[in-house]
């Protein structure tokens, strides 16, 4: 096992108390044992849920240190999981969101991000030993049920990191639809994650690629189609089932995927642009609201599959890291900002689009050692 004694006592973690309420803490150094790791945080992507739970709106114990986008480097590790992930000391690694069990039948069926003892970092407690259970922290504690992916150290942490965002496009935009191909797929909302859907389905082989987004999202549509999108659809501005019908000769897509977060009538329209027999995968949250207008009898006269979204698979982070070490895709485009570990309620409400003329993308947090 790998010595503490060169790390430091504490970790600073920024710490949520409560809703909208972020404060800076120094945290004990846990200890570890044969089968659990250190981490020294090298970036902590930023997304949705991380406003989510900053406003209140998902069921997270306080106090607790938020991040579940970690990316960095073992800095102590165990004999035994140092053998069973196959890493050491000073390798970078990309740690999976989700810590299930890996014991239980779910779990053993391969399906372990349905496992019923699910666990997530950055949604744990401090009071839950040993406390730095998130990555908005300079050290956070790996736990033995992790998994993690090495990755090549010679990348920018800021496109490194983009390996979670990266993840769920080819997990909602591939493998949960079965995007085959050319196959035709439209991705409403061209955030991180619609963008990412993008080279996803491109890197599948899908034929037609149309991306919807709103007026403001100009510049992330033009980056849609630098991505590899075929069409943009400004929704604001077109009529975007005039729109499909023309691109797909009156027959609809093959695969909708709804990115959008809040709104709830992209779900409606979703069903207007599938073809009888698609398959619609819902991955923005909505705010547990009610869909207005949502008519059932529209997807049971199409045939149409509905599939929830949430998570991703180690098959969908294995392909993401190898699109990002490939080089192939620009994603330095997709960053747009870098934030101290202090600067962490900036991030979030520069993501939510609250901070006056700052527009962001894809963005982390770099904490500084």
């Amino acid at each position: 096992m790998s010595s503490l004694s060169t790390l430091p006592k504490t970790s600073f973690a920024m710490v949520q108390t409560g809703v909208r309420q972020l404060e800076g803490r120094d945290i004990p150094m846990p200890q570890i044992d044969d089968e659990s790791a250190i981490l020294q945080v090298e970036a902590c992507g930023i997304c949705g849920s991380d406003y989510e739970q900053y406003e209140g709106h998902l069921p997270v114990p306080y106090p607790s240190i938020p991040g579940h986008e970690p990316l960095g480097k073992i800095v102590a590790i165990g004999d035994k999981a140092a053998h069973r992930w196959g890493v050491d000391v000073g390798d970078r690694v990309a740690v999976e969101t989700q810590i299930a069990c890996h014991h239980c039948s779910t779990c053993h069926s391969g399906r372990y991000q349905h496992c019923g003892d699910i666990r997530v970092y950055s949604f744990l407690p401090l009071s839950l030993p040993p406390g730095l259970w998130g990555a908005y922290s300079q050290y956070m504690y790996i736990d033995p049920n992790s998994i993690v992916h090495k990755m090549d150290p010679e990348l920018p942490p800021e496109i490194a990191v983009m390996f979670n965002p990266l993840g769920a496009g080819f997990r909602w935009a591939v493998e949960l639809p079965q995007t085959k191909l050319g196959d035709t797929i439209l991705i409403m909302g061209p955030g991180q994650r619609g963008l990412a859907s993008v080279i996803a389905a491109r890197e599948a082989g899908a034929g037609t690629i149309i991306v919807t987004g709103l007026q403001a999202d100009a510049d992330k549509l033009d980056l849609a189609r630098l991505y590899g999108a075929d069409h943009t659809i400004d929704v604001e501005n077109e009529n975007a089932k005039q729109r499909v019908k023309e691109i797909t000769g009156g027959k609809g897509v093959d695969i909708v995927v709804d990115l959008t977060p809040y709104a709830t009538q992209p779900v409606v329209d979703a069903i207007s642009f599938a073809r009888r027999g698609g398959t619609i995968v819902l991955a923005g949250m909505k705010g547990f609201k009610e869909v207005p207008g949502f008519i059932s009898d529209k997807v049971i006269g199409k045939e149409l599959t509905i599939q929830g979204a949430s998570g991703v698979t180690s098959s969908g982070y294995r392909s993401a890291i190898r699109t990002i070490e490939s080089g192939r895709y620009p994603l330095e485009a997709m960053h747009t900002h870098n934030f101290k570990l202090e600067e962490a309620e900036l991030a979030i409400k520069t993501l939510a689009r609250q901070i006056p003329g700052q527009e962001s993308i894809h963005s982390c947090l770099l904490p500084e050692h």
